[in-house]
């Protein structure tokens, strides 16, 4: 009979190596000494380490709620909105999407045909943005009251 080699279970891992945590490995002066405290882990056994702050939306998301959810509270549809605006009806719902990063025309043109001045639309999506990132972001507002912003520059 000819040698075979055994059955071996393979091991994929769910996370990149870099990703998992530190090995314990034992104190180099005696075995089964434990760690000075400067070497100790800041979080305690058997809890997860702080979490990294979660990434803030993008602009071309929320600009796109803020014209889809204009667009549906006029109750209009997709294509009446396309046409007013003169954008492509694909293009106009890449926009919504968040999946398109529209110029200051499209914009201006697709706020116009629903009403409102391009600086209307950009007042919204900044309310949006300090309604998303103050839910998200641990501490809300970081101890303050009201918002920080008075209004939006936009600087080239």
């Amino acid at each position: 009979m000819s040698e075979q080699a055994p059955n071996e279970a393979r091991v994929i891992p769910l996370r990149p190596p870099a990703a998992r945590p530190p090995v314990a490995r034992p104190s180099a002066t005696r075995p089964g000494t434990t760690r000075p405290a400067s070497e100790r882990p800041a979080t305690a056994p058997g809890t997860a380490p702080p979490r990294a702050a979660p990434k803030e939306p993008l602009w071309r998301d929320l600009v796109g709620d803020v014209l889809r959810r204009e667009r549906l509270a006029q109750e209009r549809t997709l294509k009446d909105v396309a046409d007013a605006a003169r954008i492509s009806m694909p293009y106009l719902s890449e926009v919504e999407r968040g999946r398109k990063e529209a110029s200051s025309e499209v914009l201006a043109a697709a706020a116009h045909a629903l009403g409102l001045g391009l600086g209307d639309l950009l007042s919204l999506a900044q309310g949006e943005l300090i309604r998303v990132t103050s839910r998200r972001v641990p501490g809300g507002s970081r101890g303050r009251t009201g918002s920080s912003y008075d209004g939006l520059c936009l600087a080239a």
